[in-house]
């Protein structure tokens, strides 16, 4: 047997190759949507891609496994437990074979039984694995988002972030009562492959190393140290971060089927007299420089989301989907912009129009454009122009909110910015604040972009404000819940 797993850094999220070497065949479980990795992974190591299969309905990439069947000829295997409230309503459509509850398959002489396990999703499968050339035994299981390195799937997203009410809790009590039959099946020495790492936003607290074991994970895993139904559901829901604003669209599209991408290529360079236009239309033009580069000095209307490990993450908070969007690539290297579009693709965010480089921001200057500054403040500057009647803005999650916020302020999470300030006068001063200022830099950017005239943002965050010794306001209800 041979197994690989694929990572994206940005989306902090794995799929994996599972192949028998002797009949060289393959399975690929939750593609993204970069099918040629998986084809030049099997290509490379003399197999066929002849199953295709995913745990559950995602919400934060587009699914690939669907493309990746049809171009392919694999056979696509779905799940069809959850009830009929939450199904894959283009499994007929896509000739999908349908699994329920311990129902097998096999690839090649690799054994596949599909274990029914709700509570992140209704629907969510794990795929325990069986080498038969090797042994009868199990040698270990795809668990998509049911168990993570330290931790265990969220059982909130259908309700915080499809709109689901009252399922939350409903799943928290599912994903409690898995977890007891998962592990009163299967052995201690059970490899896990989860589907996410360290950084995703579909648990708490995951772990950053790539797999564990079932035996590790009830001796460290928060999760499987509660007894008690109801002591678990409270644990599991409480601290869970703010769903990015985009998960909302992943499920409603991989629920009724992601559109085929085709294969991936590099947006266009726009020409240098298009960026007036964008910026007139309203478009969404992105600097993917780094922060303070645009701190310093940038193009009114555009949009700070530097190019780095988070940008992906940050892209699915602020980004609409029915808005062409350009790149603005002031000083990158020429790469940048074909990357940057590869990682919004991940999220369904197709609509890259070009991007522009210095040319155009030099044009744009010739013809009149003044380039604007985003103010940063230091924690004492902050706390003066605070007691002289300027909004503090806090973007950051509400468990970071909770465990400490300056006195005062207004906590609105970063994806629900545009929209909760829309009713704000536009002249009033607003500074704002995250935890280290990254993310503030970018609430501050889409605030000038709406049209807000006194924004600046707190240089180095609340961090910055802890260091120098400055009071927070502790949300006392969060921790009376947790000493209880």
């Amino acid at each position: 047997m041979l197994l690989k797993r694929f990572y994206h850094e940005g989306l902090a999220q794995a799929s994996y190759l599972v192949g028998c070497q002797a009949t060289g065949e393959a399975l690929i479980v939750d593609a993204n949507r970069d099918l040629t990795q998986y084809q030049a992974a099997a290509q490379a190591a003399g197999l066929r891609i002849t199953h295709v299969t995913e745990t559950h309905i995602h919400a934060d990439f587009v699914s690939g496994s669907r493309e990746l069947a049809a171009v392919t000829g694999a056979r696509l295997l779905l799940s069809a437990e959850g009830g009929l409230e939450w199904q894959y309503r283009f499994a007929a459509e896509a000739g999908a074979t349908l699994l329920r509850d311990g129902d097998t398959f096999a690839v090649g002489n690799i054994r596949i039984e599909a274990i029914h396990t709700p509570g992140h999703t209704p629907e969510h499968l794990t795929f325990l694995v069986t080498d038969t050339l090797t042994s009868a035994l199990p040698v270990g299981a795809l668990t998509g988002d049911f168990i993570f390195v330290s931790d265990v799937g969220r059982p909130d997203l259908l309700e915080r972030a499809a709109g689901v009410e009252g399922s939350m809790r409903a799943g928290a009590k599912l994903l409690f009562e898995s977890l007891r039959r998962f592990t009163e099946r299967c052995p201690d020495w059970l490899q896990l492959w989860p589907g996410h790492g360290a950084g995703s936003a579909c648990g708490k607290s995951l772990g950053a190393v790539p797999q564990t074991t079932l035996g590790y994970e009830k001796l460290t895993n928060w999760a499987f140290q509660i007894d008690r139904e109801e002591a678990f559901v409270e644990a599991v829901l409480d601290g869970q971060p703010e769903p990015p604003t985009y998960f909302a669209t992943m499920k409603k599209v991989n629920r009724d089927g992601p559109a085929p991408l085709g294969a991936l290529r590099p947006p266009r360079r726009a020409a240098a007299e298009m960026l007036p236009a964008a910026l007139q239309r309203h478009d969404q033009v992105i600097d993917l420089r780094r922060a303070d580069a645009y701190a310093a000095e940038h193009v009114p209307g555009t949009t700070s989301i530097p190019f780095t490990r988070a940008f992906l993450g940050y892209a699915g908070w602020v980004l609409a989907y029915d808005r062409d969007i350009y790149l603005l690539c002031d000083g990158c290297d020429e790469s940048t912009p074909a990357l940057a579009a590869a990682d919004l693709a991940m999220i369904g965010l197709d609509r890259v129009a070009g991007w522009f480089d210095a040319t155009a921001v030099d044009a744009w200057r010739a013809a009149g454009g003044v380039p604007v500054a985003l103010t940063q403040l230091t924690p004492s500057e902050v706390a003066r122009r605070h007691e002289a009647g300027a909004l503090v803005v806090d973007v950051r999650s509400t468990a970071e909110w909770r465990s400490g916020h300056i006195a005062g302020s207004t906590h609105v999470p970063l994806g629900r910015l545009a929209v909760q300030m829309t009713d704000r006068s536009r002249t009033q001063p607003v500074i704002l604040v995250c935890e280290a200022g990254s993310r503030s830099a970018i609430g501050a950017s889409l605030l000038q972009a709406a049209g807000f005239t006194d924004v600046a943002n707190l240089t180095g965050g609340i961090a910055a404000w802890r260091r120098d010794g400055l009071p927070l306001e502790v949300d006392t209800v969060l921790f009376a819940a947790s000493a209880g």
